[in-house]
């Protein structure tokens, strides 16, 4: 890149480039000279934006927590719409597969980054885990609605369908995750879903 050319949306830019790198190597060998390698863009500007190679992590995490994270926070305001099983896969499936991924390596090799993370966004926020906050809540005012049995334990199938997720981001291709996101929650719901009444 010829010097004196701005660039734009350069934070952007880095955080793309590294979440490539967590996809294709792991974030074992993570370094500055490889993101701004990855990026395109002289070694010295991710310092221009960031105070070392944590914080630019952290400043990722973040990020990307918060666009995993923005879909969910409107499930539980969908009760009583549509069906309990299309809200739930609908939310699942708005997921950034790719980002989610690169999330939850990094924050698996890095938890010192997790408190980072929540004290921008608070806690329970840093990714998968908002999901969960979110259908917990959701199934919740659906069972109030009488649309879930009473009888649901609405903690332990958001904290199913979380783990489903996280399970997934990490060990299927991409490409299969929406088929099988809608086999689990399909199953799921058969025995939580009370049949509308006549």
């Amino acid at each position: 890149m010829p010097r004196g050319v701005a660039i734009p949306e350069v934070r952007q830019q880095l955080f793309a480039a590294v979440e490539q790198l967590i996809v294709r190597d792991g974030p074992g060998k993570l370094s500055g000279r490889a993101v701004t390698g990855a990026a395109g863009v002289a070694t010295g500007l991710l310092y221009s934006h960031f105070r070392d190679l944590d914080d630019f992590l952290v400043g990722y995490a973040v990020d990307r927590a918060f666009q995993i994270s923005a879909n969910a926070r409107t499930l539980p305001d969908k009760a009583g719409t549509n069906t309990v099983a299309r809200n739930l896969s609908d939310t699942l499936l708005a997921t950034p597969f790719g980002s989610a991924r690169a999330l939850t390596r990094l924050l698996v090799a890095r938890p010192d980054l997790v408190d980072g993370v929540a004290s921008v966004l608070g806690d329970g926020n840093t990714g998968i885990d908002a999901i969960e906050t979110a259908t917990a809540a959701y199934l919740d005012a659906e069972r109030k609605l009488g649309r879930v049995a009473a009888a649901t334990d609405v903690e332990a199938l958001a904290r199913a369908l979380a783990g489903t997720l996280h399970h997934l981001v990490l060990t299927a291709d991409e490409s299969d995750i929406p088929a099988l996101i809608e086999r689990t929650v399909t199953a799921l719901a058969e025995g939580m879903v009370r049949p509308p009444t006549k």
